[in-house]
């Protein structure tokens, strides 16, 4: 099957919006968990939350329309204008505008919603803003960034929750390798922090407790205190290019993308199977479509939200897959939290920047490894490697998996990310 390399990222995370500085604070342990502050919107609803930088929105919107619109759609232009710089692409100049894509996936404005009933409640019919829908529909973040760059072939998202970012991806690997496109901007942004969402996922037991006095220690996958995951907000994106457009107009890479497995596990609208086959098949069909063998993967970066259920049935599948020849995992979200369905597209930037840099970053806070979590753990300390290929896990509400396999670019056509790295 047919490749596209990845030449550009953007981010917005808690922990940094350069790809290298993001992959450095997995590497050191630079922790962007903390207790949220007084007045912030999830103060009280969750112990600690993975806050990102404040944007300008009238940097990537007109001023008379960066106030209409939820903070996910601001982190998704942020995002997608630096990715798009990062590749060095102009839209109409470097690329036909009908022949890129945009795939730009995440939640919605959900608290914009609720402002807005919390608005009509009070104030009734009248009080609703006209611009609500533009502001907050889960398809938005794709149309402002198409809006903001000319951007005239498919625009799209993806509505698979905590996969949709790595759903994004592989998704517009599926487009370069139709020949519908010559360059995908593909990604996530997720705005999760507001106290309703925090509260559901606190009475459903599934966010971290207990650690409001060290709170960059909340997030442990795979440890036997893990006991909840850690909500954050981010945006991340990708630029994907056919191989040969982008040797034509003399772009360099960072790496390619070699394949991608989906599969569903048909199971439970919260729970992962027990087993965990559904991400195990996932796994298998992204190295099949991948055309590279178990013994061949140098890293793996997992899910890994810790949560009990979820790192269990992860562990299971990858001892399923590899067998004998496990490869070294580590989890991102010790560090950044979890962003959602933007957690695939940050930890497929962090497999590609150890593909770089021939070091895998560990999981934090990894102190007393639970047995029924048993796999080849990076902890403590980034671990140098020669890792070929790496393979990246995004596992969503109601059993959606998907797997992306990235390895290294052709010879000669590698470059240093903006920034600087390890």
């Amino acid at each position: 099957m047919s490749t596209a390399v990845v030449t550009g990222i953007g981010l917005v995370t808690p922990v940094g919006s350069k790809s290298a500085d993001v992959f450095d604070a997995l590497c050191v342990g630079r922790s962007g968990l903390r207790r949220p502050p007084e007045g912030h919107p999830v103060a009280g609803a969750t112990e600690v939350a993975g806050i990102g930088p404040e944007l300008d929105a009238t940097e990537v919107l007109p001023a008379t329309e960066a106030r209409t619109v939820d903070r996910y759609i601001v982190m998704a232009l942020h995002a997608a204008r630096d990715a798009l710089a990062d590749a060095g692409l102009r839209v109409g100049d470097d690329v036909d505008a009908d022949r890129i894509a945009c795939i730009i996936s995440g939640t919605g404005g959900l608290a914009t919603l609720e402002a807005q009933v919390v608005t009509r409640t009070a104030k009734g019919r009248v009080g609703v803003s006209p611009y609500l829908l533009p502001g907050m529909l889960p398809n938005m973040g794709a149309a402002r960034v198409a809006i903001a760059h000319g951007i005239r072939g498919l625009s799209s998202s993806v509505g698979t929750a905590c996969a949709a970012g790595a759903q994004s991806i592989g998704e517009g690997l599926r487009l370069i390798r139709a020949g519908e496109a010559d360059v995908v901007v593909a990604g996530c942004s997720e705005a999760p922090l507001f106290a309703t969402l925090a509260d559901t996922f606190g009475n459903a037991r599934a966010l971290a407790r207990g650690w409001a006095a060290e709170p960059e220690r909340a997030c442990r996958p795979f440890d036997r205190r893990r006991n909840g995951l850690v909500l954050a907000e981010g945006a991340g994106v990708v630029i994907l290019e056919r191989p040969e457009f982008a040797a034509a107009r003399g772009a360099t890479a960072y790496a390619q993308l070699l394949g991608w497995g989906a599969t569903t596990d048909a199971h439970h609208p919260t729970t992962p199977r027990p087993d965990g086959e559904g991400a195990a098949a996932c796994m298998r069909r992204a190295l099949a479509d991948a055309g590279v063998a178990t013994t061949d993967i140098g890293y793996l970066n997992a899910h890994g939200t810790s949560t009990k259920l979820g790192d269990a049935a992860e562990a299971l599948a990858i001892r399923t897959v590899f067998g004998a020849h496990v490869p070294p995992v580590s989890s991102s979200k010790a560090v950044t939290g979890h962003m959602l369905g933007a957690s695939g597209v940050v930890e497929a930037a962090a497999c590609v920047e150890a593909l770089r840099a021939q070091l895998l970053p560990p999981t934090h806070n990894l102190d007393d490894p639970d047995p029924a979590c048993e796999l080849d753990h990076v902890r403590s300390a980034p671990r140098p490697a020669a890792v070929a290929y790496a393979m990246s896990n995004s596992f969503g509400f109601g059993g959606h998996n998907i797997s992306l396999v990235f390895g290294r670019p052709s010879p000669g056509r590698t470059r240093q990310p903006e920034g600087g790295g390890q």
